[in-house]
């Protein structure tokens, strides 16, 4: 955490916060891992901040990705448009 903290901007936490949700994080991305059937090769555990994913390889251990999400809570969606309900029957189109 200390290599990023002067990049990293969480708006939604406090540094205390974030460092406790990278720890919760990383111990259901390795639960995960360690639980995944046999056709899986990764752990991933996320908020809506950070993804934390456990990767197998060739080695004894996995590697490990720490994802931050791009998100802003300022970025305004749209809503999605909702077609006009029909109001005449097939028969009155001919």
């Amino acid at each position: 955490m200390k290599a990023y903290e002067k990049h990293v901007i969480c708006i939604d936490k406090t540094p205390d916060e974030f460092e406790a949700s990278l720890f919760s994080l990383l111990a259901k991305a390795i639960k995960a891992y360690e639980t995944r059937g046999p056709q899986l090769r990764h752990g991933i555990a996320l908020d809506r901040q950070v993804t934390i994913i456990l990767s197998q390889n060739e080695g004894p251990r996995p590697l490990c990705g720490i994802y931050f999400n791009l998100h802003s809570p300022y970025q305004k969606h749209g809503q999605p448009e909702l077609a006009a309900p029909v109001t005449r029957s097939v028969e009155d189109q001919t």
